[in-house]
């Protein structure tokens, strides 16, 4: 029917006060039914004096509609450039989202009898959504030149785009604040199965498709298609930009692992090491590792600068041998996702659970129980994390709380500026080297 290409578009999620039987919890669902809290794990893992500690934070469960899967889900409405990697986390497969009664929608600088007045728009996509991703401009230096350059479209500095990919190829572009349809972009032969813009507001956007091949589109230019990047010999399934979008990481079926330069557009390397198809990507917020999750039972963090695997954040214990990790089991992991702290790393595996894991330690810090799950992602400071289900619900944590400490910010500045290889040659010991490039 209709409603099965449908999109419900909110700005942000304002929280309620959760009921005192669930406390801790960050809101509160439509149907009041809370997601398990984060747990130690019971059936695996390491030893007792491994064991991960107990969470005291329950968490909220968010059902606004009846749908056959979420691949990725919006956390909140406050974008900026640099918050673009965790805002985009959309659907697969899903077609509607629907929920009125707890979200808002309104543009910045816009009338106040309208600022603060709930709205909904139902954004008919005609085909099944695959995938989906939020974008937004910075604005554009003042030249004292004549500007004789013509575009149909000029997007402001306080437009909020919607970009959806579909079933039979299409990209949609789409004004969240109006829900008029801007942009068709077409192209694709296959299935979009993921979007992501640059962070840096260029209204860059790249596509990743069934069709074995990534293109990169400038909305800025009319949605002109810039360029194609091939490579990858199978599906390809997620792709991410670094944060300072001058890498773009590709992942996909036949273990494939792919860094591209987005100045040049060329392959920078192929990452080895996964045993099976290679399903979701994330760059850590100073730029400095990748993480990738897998069919083959494990999540990898990788430095990408050099190619080298600095951590294994494995999901069956005890570890599987290739041959295993290479075909059936019940432990694909099918998504994971940065910390906008730069040391947590949230995944998602077919095992029922979410794992909540630290970047310097072996074993999750916590745990919890989540049934069909396909994808998960942070909010912009890391405080909530969300999960999306193949049944179309949505469950939101709220995560353990910690401070920096100053030598990780004072990496993380580095490490925004600086590859590995320029911190390698920097005349300082070590082990503050050893620190700098994630290596202890």
């Amino acid at each position: 029917g209709r409603e099965q290409h449908l999109l419900s578009v909110f700005d942000s999620v304002v929280w309620s006060e959760a009921p005192r039987s669930f406390p801790g919890a960050v809101g509160r669902s439509r149907r009041d039914r809370p997601a398990p809290p984060l747990r130690p794990r019971d059936r695996e893992g390491p030893s007792p004096r491994h064991a991960p500690r107990r969470s005291p934070f329950p968490s909220l469960s968010l059902r606004p509609h009846r749908a056959p899967g979420i691949r990725r889900c919006p956390i909140d409405g406050q974008l900026s450039p640099e918050g673009q990697r965790e805002r985009d986390r959309l659907l697969h497969g899903t077609k509607n989202i629907t929920n009125s009664s707890s979200l808002r929608l309104s543009r910045q600088n816009s009338d106040g009898g309208q600022k603060n007045k709930p709205r909904e728009h139902i954004i008919d996509c005609g085909d099944i959504v695959w995938s989906l991703a939020f974008g937004s401009s910075v604005p554009e230096k003042q030249s004292r030149c004549v500007n004789i350059e013509w575009h149909r479209f000029r997007f402001g500095q306080d437009q909020l785009l919607l970009a959806t990919g579909l079933n039979n190829g299409r990209i949609k572009i789409w004004d969240v604040y109006t829900g008029k349809l801007l942009l068709n972009l077409v192209d694709h032969t296959e299935v979009v199965r993921d979007l992501t813009f640059a962070p840096d507001g260029s209204l860059i956007l790249v596509s990743a498709s069934r069709d074995k091949t990534l293109r990169v589109w400038d909305l800025k230019d009319d949605g002109n298609m810039m360029k194609v990047l091939r490579g990858h010999q199978n599906w390809v399934y997620s792709c991410a930009f670094s944060p300072d979008s001058s890498m773009l990481c590709s992942v996909g079926a036949s273990k494939a692992v792919f860094l591209w330069n987005m100045d040049k557009y060329t392959m920078i390397r192929k990452l080895e090491g996964h045993h099976h198809d290679v399903v979701a990507c994330d760059f850590s917020p100073d730029g400095a590792l990748l993480a990738t999750a897998s069919y083959d039972t494990r999540v990898y963090i990788w430095d990408p600068h050099t190619g080298d695997i600095l951590m294994e954040f494995g999901h069956l214990f005890p570890p599987p041998t290739p041959i295993f990790a290479g075909g059936a089991n019940d432990r694909w992991v099918r998504s994971v996702s940065f910390s906008h702290d730069g040391l947590h790393v949230a995944s998602l595996a077919d095992d029922k659970m979410v794992r909540f894991w630290r970047i310097d330690e072996d074993y999750p810090v916590q745990v919890a129980p989540l049934s069909n799950g396909l994808c998960c992602a942070f909010s912009t400071d890391g405080s909530v994390l969300a999960a999306g289900t193949h049944d179309g619900s949505v469950y939101f944590w709220a995560t353990p709380r910690q401070v920096p400490s100053l030598q990780h910010l004072c990496r993380m500045s580095i490490r925004r500026v600086m590859p590995t290889q320029e911190v390698q040659e920097l005349p300082i010991p070590s082990k503050v080297l050893e620190f700098l490039s994630y290596r202890v």
